[in-house]
Order: C-alpha cells, then sequence, then structure tokens
C-alpha cells in the first residue's frame, strides 16, 4: 500500500431528495440506506482500505455533523475530520483537504469521493482507481473516473473524450445534465461517459492548475498552512470560509483546465440521488419491489417500500410507488414524480421544522 495515497471523502451535504430517511440533522450519507449493516459514509471509507493507509483518510462535513462522522468511523483522529463552517459547494471543501494534507505530504496522491456514492462491483472499482493513482503520481494531469452510460440518463453530467486506444484518454470537455434529446445524441455518438464525480490527482499538480484557475481561493488555502494541525485551525477556517466563492469543483477547476484526464469504468456505480436510482441498484423480489423493514405485501408491484424494522407495514394494491416512513413522517409517492419530493420538503418545512 502506498503511504503517498490520500482519500478526502466529501460528507456534507443534505440529500434532501431522500427525505424523509434523510434530514438536516442526519442525511442520508449516514443511514443504511441498502440494509448492509453499514453507512453510505462507512463504506466509501471501506471500499479503499486496500488503496490508501487509515491514517490517510480525511473526511470534510458540516460542523453538525462532525460527532456523527466521528461515531460511524472512530479510527479518524480530530484532524482527520474537517469541519466546514458553512456550505460553500465542494471547491472550497476539497480545497481545504487537499491543502491541508499538503502541510504533512506535499507529494500526495489524492483521491476525492463522494459520501453518498453506490458501488457494487469493489475490485473493478479499486482496479479504476489504481490504475489512476499511478497514471497521477508522476504526471502533470488531473484524472476522473467516467462511467459507461448504459441509458440517455438526464440526471448525469457528461464527459465527452477524444479516442484513443489507451485506458487515459484526454478529456475533450466536461457538459451538465442534458435534455432527453442531448442525452440520447450522446449515447449514440459512442464519445461520453457519465461524469461520476470522483476524482484523483498528485497534490502538485492540483496546486498549480487550482493556483492558476482559482487565485484568490488558492492563496486563502495556502496562508492556512501554518494553522492546520494547530489548535487555531478551526479559527482560521471559520474567518476564511465564507470568503470564498460558492463554487463547484467541476466550474472551478475540472471545466476550464486542459489538462484533464478519464479513465472508463463499470463497476456497478450510482450517485444514488433519488429514490429511483435507490429501487435501480437494490436487489427485487418477483414483482420488481425493493422492501427494507418489516413488511407484508399484496398485489404490489415496480415499489419501493421502507420502513423501520421495529414497525409492521402492510402494503397492498400499489403500482411504482415509493413508501417511506421514517421517525415522525410518512411519505407515499409515485416513484416516476420523485421530482415532488422538494416540494413536500418544502411544505413539511411550514408545517413543523422538525419534520426536515
Amino acid at each position: 500500500m502506498n503511504q503517498n495515497n490520500f482519500l478526502v471523502i466529501m460528507a456534507g451535504g443534505a440529500g434532501t431528495r431522500f427525505w424523509p430517511i434523510s434530514r438536516n440533522n442526519n442525511p442520508k450519507q449516514f443511514h443504511d440506506v441498502l440494509g448492509t449493516g453499514k453507512t453510505l459514509l462507512q463504506q466509501s471509507a471501506y471500499r479503499f482500505r486496500y488503496v490508501c493507509p487509515l491514517e490517510n483518510i480525511f473526511v470534510v462535513t458540516s460542523q453538525q455533523y462532525v460527532e456523527i462522522v466521528k461515531e460511524q468511523l472512530p479510527y479518524l483522529s480530530d484532524n482527520q475530520v474537517l469541519a466546514e463552517p458553512f456550505r460553500r459547494n465542494t471547491a472550497p471543501c476539497i480545497a481545504y483537504a487537499c491543502y491541508k494534507i499538503g502541510v504533512i505530504n506535499p507529494n500526495a496522491n489524492i483521491i476525492i469521493s463522494p459520501a453518498d456514492h453506490i458501488i457494487l462491483d469493489e475490485p473493478e472499482f479499486e482496479n479504476r482507481v489504481n490504475i489512476c493513482l499511478d497514471a497521477a503520481a508522476n504526471s502533470t494531469n488531473l484524472f476522473t473516473l467516467g462511467i459507461t452510460p448504459t441509458r440517455p440518463d438526464t440526471g448525469y453530467g457528461y464527459i465527452k473524450f477524444e479516442k484513443s486506444v489507451t485506458e487515459v484518454k484526454k478529456v475533450d470537455q466536461f457538459l451538465e445534465k442534458p435534455n432527453l434529446e442531448n442525452a440520447i445524441k450522446f449515447i449514440e455518438s459512442g464519445d461520453y461517459v457519465w461524469n461520476a464525480g470522483i476524482f484523483i490527482w498528485n497534490l502538485p499538480t492540483f496546486k498549480n492548475t487550482f493556483g492558476k484557475l482559482m487565485p484568490e481561493m488558492a492563496d486563502r488555502f495556502q496562508k492556512g498552512a501554518s494553522y492546520y494541525f494547530t489548535e487555531n485551525e478551526a479559527d482560521f477556517i471559520n474567518n476564511n470560509y465564507l470568503e470564498c466563492e460558492n463554487i463547484s469543483i467541476d466550474y472551478a477547476l475540472l471545466e476550464k483546465a486542459t489538462n484533464v484526464c478519464v479513465v472508463f469504468g463499470n463497476f456497478g456505480w450510482s450517485d444514488l440521488g433519488t429514490w429511483k436510482s435507490l429501487h435501480d441498484v437494490s436487489e427485487k423480489d418477483g414483482n420488481n419491489n425493493v422492501v427494507d423493514g418489516q413488511v407484508e405485501i399484496f398485489e404490489t408491484k415496480n415499489s419501493i417500500i421502507k420502513t423501520p424494522k421495529e414497525l409492521l407495514a402492510v402494503v397492498q394494491g400499489l403500482d411504482g410507488y415509493i413508501v417511506a416512513f421514517h421517525n415522525n413522517v410518512l411519505m407515499i409517492c409515485k416513484k416516476e414524480e420523485e421530482q415532488n419530493v422538494k416540494k413536500f420538503v418544502e411544505i413539511a418545512q411550514k408545517i413543523n421544522e422538525e419534520f426536515i
């Protein structure tokens, strides 16, 4: 195992599209949504167990989730849990982690991974990550994993690549979530992969590229070098974080950089952004139902039902529904209309803050 390999897990999101399981005080990355015995955060750390040492794992999260992270990953030291005082999107959180890691290892190879993604084929995923790490170790390129599309999905960003016979391909362009017409064109062309949001680079390359494209933010986090790993780190971050631009790493770095490469992967990936995506990747019964909890179902198909194991739920006559009960909220919603979950959250907030 390479001692220069580091992992940064981004675990600060609110995950409102998974309401009512995901709540403001306990979002989806801290839940065992697949019924595996591990939360999404725990799975995210565990899948890199052969890639980097435990002491090289860093988690960036909101200040309100620090104790949850420590409880779920008890092997992390206080210095390995980075607390964001405000949500400022992914560019500041990644920069914070990278510049902090640079204090202890200026030549680090860094993997950036969300905390809430699903990887079903972990050996193949590890293989693809190692290809990127090997390529990144002595390279001036930034690397990302691209997922070979299986359908014209409008819920993912896309990466257009330059065709070559090598496993590592140069990125031509990053594209935001397309409409269905363009998604179909992307698939038919064979020139695009899904953007998995998993990035790999060596620290000097990241600093050099980020410094050119986001000089103000880079300078701000570089000035923190004398504060990281000290008792003054929290004060420095609290005083500087709000001054950072609210921007994703895609917009800030990857879409502007000319030194980005992609490695393809087919390892059962899902960003688990919606209830429908959870249904897609979960084990199903003979009627295409996903059931988690003490549930008796009759004349029901194509549905996902998730309830507390200490309660009995009886469901009859549903086709294509989400049934989710957590704490004090029950939601029953057509699976194909799950975009309404955002509206449901807004309504629940007006009724009582404790419902969200």
